[in-house]
């Protein structure tokens, strides 16, 4: 190729005007660079041991093998999670970065950047000859390497960094040779034939680093200044632009007076430039640097609702309209630029924060106080509260663990729920036709019969179990055994309604139930679950018998503002309105004189109902109470350093020790129940639950205690289980 050809393609490098390449031209093109890069450089007389390091071959090989075009891929950008009233929760995110279109960046920003970076940006191609060809020399001679390059080069190196995968990419996207400048110009060549020179500054604007985490304008400019890029002044604007030479060296956080006068620097330029006038340019540069930072943190931790935040992010981890894979997934979520709108209250979530933290301290290292609260017949979350802040610091009795939620959401395998159970008992015995008048004689003890109960695969309990109150005793019936929580009602209740009626009804509100907990001690709560889990299920009953599913997000939207996915409510019907609205009103009256929860609902102004429970050994307390409009869940468990279960008896709680009878749901869940709602109900309306069917005109005489069963084939044992849980 002859020095003419060479001298040709500087001169389409130098164009202004973007010029169209044919494909297959473009390997001529190449060529050509590669045959005379070294041609260039004997032009401008470099000793010939500054070619040791670039060769022919080196050279052709380089840019022969790099990719035909620069790929068009979208920046990494910060997802944001808002609350349910557009207030922010969290920042997710690999690089802290939103894309502005350039007529949302000040023009006094676009001038700060083109007078320091590439003042002559308008006025030549890819290439800046007279710079490139500056910095070449002067590379030669003093044996290092200085800037030169036009903001097109720079946007095609930026963008080789951030689409590097591999570490050999990198290497290659940061050398400091000439080769890689080489390479640069075959690519900003290529870039600037397919895009104007207004796009290549936003594309530049939004890609550039501006130090301590602000990637792109947006970020920089709330980050440094707590305002928008079109709203930047010259001295705001000097300062950002000053910063993309070096963001680590001129970082005005840590070196500020470096800062300082790098900003002064580019209030110089301009003048010269007739930017800014020298007058306006001396006036700026007495300026300090005044500073207004806006942290950006990233994650959960830092946010206002922490729990309720990382059940979210999990949450969507396992939505396939972000992925198919939880990498991708992952990666989406931190790199896509999304708007998740989820369900949070933050009154309410406040509102769960304050009871909690007011009823056992984070520092109660052997217990563990949590608040669930879920919308009936919608299924959306509005808040998850627990004692224990998020973090690693076991001095302050912080936890990554969720106890808020099921394990495949947080990595608590939960707890115990107890009497709160004998809901689904209740809930299967309507099904079943019984009547709430169902009496039994309910001593303080019995013994149901071995043989009593079948679980739903068909296999008889043979073991006998012996079942013991903790409360009253005598004749009751579905209100009265409930309202008092008798151990010895709902056994027999539960052996008439049928065991795996029972189990299918817990299933049915969502409740997860293992082979091996299909025993007769199920209606008093051996089965752990998590507080979501419960405001979900007693949620249905508030909702005229329609459980939903928990659902923590409403709406995701891409990066340009367009809707992802919509999140509609999941519900099935698994009772009648009129079962619903019985157990309505059996629950009303745990809330009235005479039942447990008494002395909790009687602080409501609005129409509630509840139930009491505390699981086997004092392991947790239960109270989950709801209105028509929400259902929460309230538990404090014993738990060991491992966050495994223990006794509540002898723990510490908010500076006092709980003896064994101390230790109750309505004593201990319902008033931190309580002080959530009493706050909550404001922003809730005053709703009635629907009337219960009319009761039939007589109640069916009172059932002998104990029992067998009827089937006693005898099949493998299952184990039973001893049972004496308080209300």
């Amino acid at each position: 190729m002859a020095l003419d050809d060479f001298r040709t393609l500087l001169r389409h490098a130098a164009q202004t005007e973007p010029r169209t390449n044919r494909r297959g031209g473009r390997i001529g093109v190449m060529a050509g660079l590669s045959a005379f890069a070294g041609l260039l450089i004997a032009l401008m007389m470099i000793p010939a041991t500054a070619l040791v390091a670039v060769t022919f071959n080196d050279v052709t090989k380089d840019v022969v093998e790099m990719p035909l075009d620069l790929e068009d891929q979208p920046n990494a950008q910060t997802t944001r999670l808002l609350a349910s009233n557009g207030d922010l929760i969290a920042y997710f995110y690999k690089e802290n970065r939103q894309d502005v279109p350039l007529k949302d960046i000040a023009p006094v920003m676009q001038d700060a950047l083109i007078s320091i970076e590439d003042n002559r940006f308008y006025e030549h191609g890819a290439l800046d000859l007279k710079g490139t060809l500056r910095a070449l020399v002067n590379n030669a001679s003093e044996g290092q390497t200085q800037g030169g390059s036009s903001i097109t080069q720079q946007l095609v190196k930026l963008t080789l960094v951030s689409q590097a995968t591999t570490k050999e990419q990198v290497k290659a996207a940061t050398e400091k040779s000439t080769a890689r400048k080489i390479r640069e110009l075959k690519l900003a060549i290529d870039y600037e034939s397919k895009h104007t020179k207004k796009e290549i500054l936003e594309s530049y604007l939004n890609l550039a680093y501006f130090g301590d985490g602000a990637y792109g304008i947006s970020a920089a400019s709330f980050h440094y200044f707590s305002r928008s890029p079109d709203q930047l002044n010259v001295r705001q604007a000097a300062t950002l632009a000053g910063l993309v030479k070096n963001p680590v060296e001129f970082d005005p956080n840590v070196y500020p007076e470096k800062a300082l006068q790098r900003r002064n620097t580019v209030l110089a330029v301009m003048a010269r430039l007739g930017k800014i006038t020298p007058e306006q340019a001396t006036k700026y540069q007495a300026a300090p640097l005044a500073l207004k930072i806006t942290e950006f943190p990233n994650g959960c931790v830092s946010s206002t609702a922490e729990f309720s935040c990382d059940y979210v992010r999990r949450w969507l981890l396992t939505q396939p309209a972000l992925g198919s894979t939880v990498t991708e997934r992952q990666t989406r979520l931190e790199r896509g630029g999304l708007t998740i709108k989820s369900n949070i209250d933050p009154r309410m979530q406040e509102a769960t924060d304050k009871a909690v933290k007011s009823t056992v301290k984070p520092t109660d290292n052997e217990a563990i106080a949590a608040l669930a609260s879920v919308e009936p017949g919608t299924g959306k979350v509005r808040a998850l509260s627990q004692s224990r802040p998020m973090g690693r610091s076991k001095k302050k009795g912080q936890s990554f663990i969720n106890f808020v939620v099921p394990r495949r959401y947080g990595d608590s395998g939960g707890f115990p729920a107890g009497s709160t159970f004998k809901l689904f008992t209740v809930a299967a015995a309507l099904k079943k036709g019984i009547d709430v008048g169902q009496t039994f004689s309910s001593p303080p003890s019995l013994t149901i019969g071995g043989g009593s109960f079948k679980t739903c695969d068909g296999l008889n309990i043979t073991d006998p179990w012996p079942v013991k109150n903790s409360t009253t005793s005598g004749s009751k019936n579905m209100y009265t055994g409930t309202r008092e929580s008798v151990n010895t009602y709902f056994a027999q209740l539960e052996k008439m309604a049928g065991l795996c009626n029972v189990v299918k009804a817990a299933e049915s509100m969502g409740i997860t139930v293992l082979d091996n907990q299909q025993v007769g001690p199920f209606t008093l709560g051996v089965t752990n679950v998590s507080p979501l889990d419960m405001a979900a299920a007693y949620a249905t009953f508030a909702s005229g018998g329609q459980y939903c599913k928990p659902r923590p997000v409403t709406e995701i939207l891409d990066n340009k503002g367009n809707t992802l996915k919509k999140y509609k409510p999941v519900c099935t019907e698994v009772m009648s309105k009129d079962e619903a609205a019985q157990i309505n009103d059996i629950l009303r009256g745990v809330q009235e004189r005479g039942g447990f929860g008494f002395n909790n609902g009687t602080g409501l102004k609005i129409p509630s109902a509840a139930k009491t429970g505390t699981a086997q050994d004092n392991q947790s307390v239960w109270y989950v109470g709801y209105t028509p409009e929400l259902a929460t869940a309230s538990m404090i468990a014993g738990v060991k350093k491992n966050g495994s279960p223990r006794s509540l008896a002898g723990v510490k709680i908010n500076g006092a020790f709980l003896n064994f009878s101390a230790v109750g749901g309505s004593s201990l869940a319902g008033p931190m129940w309580a002080k959530a709602m009493q706050k909550i109900q404001d922003y809730l309306t005053p709703v009635k639950f629907d009337d219960p069917p009319k009761r039939q005109p007589a109640a069916k005489k009172a059932a002998k205690s104990g029992g067998g069963g009827d089937d006693r084939a005898k099949k493998p044992k299952r184990g039973g289980r001893g049972g004496r849980d308080r209300a």
